[in-house]
């Protein structure tokens, strides 16, 4: 069992206006999902912004020139994770159009796929990407 630990899981918006519908059903899913995964909750803050903010952050923080819907930053010590996490909510938009789902389900999954880069997930290979999804939608379904 995983002690949690005094977390904070906070929500911000950075050059648009956008706010959650839930936070406190949206903090208790990611802290339920760190907590399954073995890690422990900590200083957790989601950023939500436009395509033109991320793809500057993309450029100056990880030299990739091209558009994106998530950046996470790994601030974890140990099993206690720690993040900043930024969301382009246009590209959100674009791929709930896309993949033809609702805007707040790709946006819980854009959120829970940052988690789960967090807590040891990556989609680099197809294995690791089918790992990823099958995880992803586990969550969701927790939610």
């Amino acid at each position: 069992m995983v002690k949690v630990l005094d977390s904070s899981i906070s929500f911000f918006s950075e050059d648009i206006t956008f706010k959650l519908l839930d936070e406190l059903k949206t903090s208790a899913w990611i802290t339920n999902t760190i907590t399954n995964e073995g890690m422990c909750p900590g200083n957790i803050n989601y950023i939500f912004c436009s395509d033109v903010y991320l793809h500057k952050m993309n450029i100056e923080h990880l030299n990739h020139d091209t558009l994106t819907d998530i950046i996470t930053f790994n601030y974890c010590e140990d099993d206690l994770v720690n993040t900043d996490v930024f969301i382009s909510i246009d590209r959100v938009k674009e791929n709930a159009d896309i993949f033809k789902c609702t805007f707040e389900k790709e946006l819980n999954r854009v959120m829970i796929h940052g988690v789960l880069h967090l807590v040891g997930y990556d989609d680099k290979s197809d294995v690791d990407k089918q790992k990823m999804r099958a995880k992803e939608d586990f969550y969701l379904n927790l939610q």
